[in-house]
């Protein structure tokens, strides 16, 4: 995280004070923009812990490599068998062979020029991903400093719990709250993340 990013967040009281608890946090493009969507996907519906022990063993079960190929060679039952239900199963291999197949690039380097509307649109072709995932792969895969995914829901009580005390807030006063941070949103998520976390 940058001067300019940490100067603009600041403005806002509340989110200097969680800067100021957990430090500096960093938007980063993955290295791996197709290991970093199956994450999504698996931690699509799932607290962060369960999520994370059937990543471990899915990656297990692929001997470490999560790449189009190997989820589309691995044998179904294997992958089961890593806590993966039927229909996520599906997912990740709709979205191994949109990768492999597909004319879109979803790549980082062939969504370059293409801005988050546009890289919702063409993920959500893939049968399985979401907008949520969508969102969480222009944050995590591409690096994209400007998104707030309001259809997360540790992001929304985030936000209700550090900005109102844990009482409703709706949508809009959620974007209110995130207009702030322009054109920074990532970061100020994250921070929400953290501190919903912790």
């Amino acid at each position: 995280m940058d001067d300019r990013v940490a100067a603009t967040l600041r403005e806002d009281p509340t989110m200097a004070r969680l800067i100021d608890r957990h430090g500096p946090l960093a938007i980063e493009p993955a290295d791996d923009a197709f290991a970093r969507l199956c994450t999504s996907i698996v931690n699509q519906q799932l607290s962060t812990a369960s999520a994370s022990a059937i990543h471990g063993r899915m990656v297990d079960a692929l001997d470490g490599t999560v790449a189009p190929e190997s989820l589309l060679a691995a044998d179904e039952a294997a992958l089961r068998e890593t806590g993966l239900s039927g229909t996520k199963v599906e997912y990740l291999r709709n979205a191994a062979e949109a990768f492999r197949d597909d004319d879109r690039d979803l790549t980082r380097a062939g969504l370059a020029d293409a801005d988050d509307g546009a890289v919702v649109d063409r993920l959500t072709e893939i049968r399985g991903v979401g907008e949520w995932t969508a969102r969480m792969y222009l944050i995590f895969a591409l690096g994209r400093e400007d998104v707030l995914p309001l259809g997360d829901l540790a992001v929304r009580k985030g936000i209700e719990q550090v900005y109102n005390d844990g009482d409703d807030l709706s949508r809009a006063e959620m974007r209110e709250i995130g207009d702030a941070w322009r054109p920074y949103r990532s970061y100020g998520t994250r921070y929400i993340w953290a501190e919903y976390e912790s």
